[in-house]
């Protein structure tokens, strides 16, 4: 695997992060942030996917820029194009929740996710499928990507038993017995009728052993290599099928599961087994140095990774897609992300607040709200709350991630790169922690 530099100490990047911050307070990054500040804030509607673009085979990715390992891309899938780096909201039971189809559309999203694992025990993915599949049950025309449910069944701890054949689970709903294998999984995913499917793997625990990650590695490439081989048969045509690498943040088991999986027959490769545990300054670390090495013809998604900073580190190192519960979770907890940090909307100092959420912010919940409505209505627990705070904090998400695509297409991605991590060190730096779906 390829190097740049070598190891840091582990919380080096924190260190420069930390003086970063310090730096800004002090004044001496003012200057280029004013000047900078107009790129960050675009409309993430931007560049969505035209009607009028020329229909490409399901599985075409094309790179359209590039600055430095960050790029710009364009994925096909059979509902349409998304445009990459892509920030995907949560949709696990088929659902962000309190947003209607074109709640989404209006803040830029193009694809969102759902769960195999919570949609085949509710509401079940043969009834999904006899509902016309998860795009008409939902009403998305958009590109759906659905993970295996791998994940949430390995976090079942005392509920299940791994053997080289798949996982037998207890699930946590009612303690049913059920058995999950790489090709069951690809069934229900052909059932639910998701644009992208990911694969079964065995992702370990952030402190696992080396030899642990070592044996959850192996069975993975494993799985992996029977999932290739029973794709074209279980899946439609047009439904595409990403692979996973694990390895935890051992950059030698990485670079060897890379090798065992570039050859196999995938539309698109993942990092998972991040975010589960690790210090950010080494998951950080880790993708700089292995998402460089996936096949640079095809899409790369690290799962479950959504803070700011995981976001723009993620760009930087040339990951195309990810996805976090992170805005709709915090928004129902009341926590809403701005350009100047966040905002606990619980707070009495809002009570009579008569400013938007973020003035700068497009969404219609800054366009029509106020900052004294949003916390009237968490105060007395009215639906409306969830709906306007969710949909206000995928727009920042979306609006953070597009002008870091934006400026990939216009060449000018090293000032607004700057310029965002100027707003990271300052107010989203470090103590947010990284979500899983």
């Amino acid at each position: 695997m390829r190097r740049r530099s070598p190891d840091p100490p582990l919380f080096a990047q924190f260190e420069v992060a930390q003086g970063v911050r310090l730096g800004i307070r002090r004044g001496i990054w003012h200057a280029s942030r004013v000047s900078v500040d107009p790129l960050l804030h675009v409309d993430p509607c931007a560049d969505m996917p035209r009607a009028d673009l020329p229909l490409q085979t399901p599985g075409h990715f094309e790179v359209l820029a590039e600055d430095g390992d960050a790029r710009a891309g364009r994925l096909w899938t059979a509902h349409g194009p998304m445009h990459t780096p892509c920030f995907m909201p949560v949709g696990t039971y088929g659902a962000v929740k309190g947003l209607l189809s074109e709640d989404l559309r209006s803040v830029g999203s193009q694809t969102i996710l759902a769960n195999a694992y919570h949609l085949t025990h509710r509401p079940g993915h043969e009834r999904v499928r006899s509902l016309g599949g998860l795009h008409q049950m939902m009403d998305y025309a958009g590109p759906i990507l659905t993970d295996s449910g791998g994940f949430q069944v390995f976090s079942l701890r005392g509920l299940q038993k791994i053997d080289d054949e798949g996982v037998d689970y207890r699930t946590h709903f009612d303690g049913s017995k059920h058995r999950m294998t790489p090709e069951s999984v690809l069934q229900v995913q052909a059932n639910l009728g998701s644009d992208i499917c990911m694969v079964l793997d065995h992702c370990p625990p952030g402190d696992a052993s080396t030899q642990q990650m070592q044996t959850a590695m192996d069975r993975t490439t494993r799985w992996a290599e029977r999932a290739a081989a029973a794709r074209r048969e279980l899946l439609a045509p047009g439904q595409l099928c990403f692979g996973i690498v694990q390895g935890g943040t051992d950059l030698a088991l990485r670079a060897a599961h890379v090798r065992a999986m570039e050859g196999l027959d995938f539309d698109g490769f993942a990092l998972g087994g991040l975010s589960v545990g690790e210090p950010v300054p080494r998951m950080h670390a880790t993708m700089a140095e292995v998402a460089p090495t996936l096949p640079t013809h095809k899409p790369r998604y690290v799962m479950g990774i959504g803070t700011p900073w995981d976001l723009w580190q993620a760009v930087s190192s040339g990951v195309d897609m990810f996805d976090c519960v992170i805005p709709s979770r915090h928004a129902r907890n009341g926590q809403l992300f701005t350009w100047e940090g966040r905002l606990n909307i619980k707070g009495a100092r809002f009570r009579d607040d008569g400013a938007p959420v973020d003035h700068r912010c497009p969404c219609a919940t800054c366009q029509r709200f106020t900052r004294a409505y949003l916390r009237h209505l968490h105060e007395s627990g009215d639906p409306l709350y969830v709906r306007l705070a969710t949909l206000h904090n995928i727009a920042f998400f979306h609006q953070f991630v597009g002008a870091m695509r934006q400026a990939l297409l216009k060449g000018n991605f090293g000032a607004v790169s700057k310029g965002l991590f100027g707003v990271i060190s300052e107010h989203y730096l470090p103590e947010e922690a990284s979500g899983k779906a």
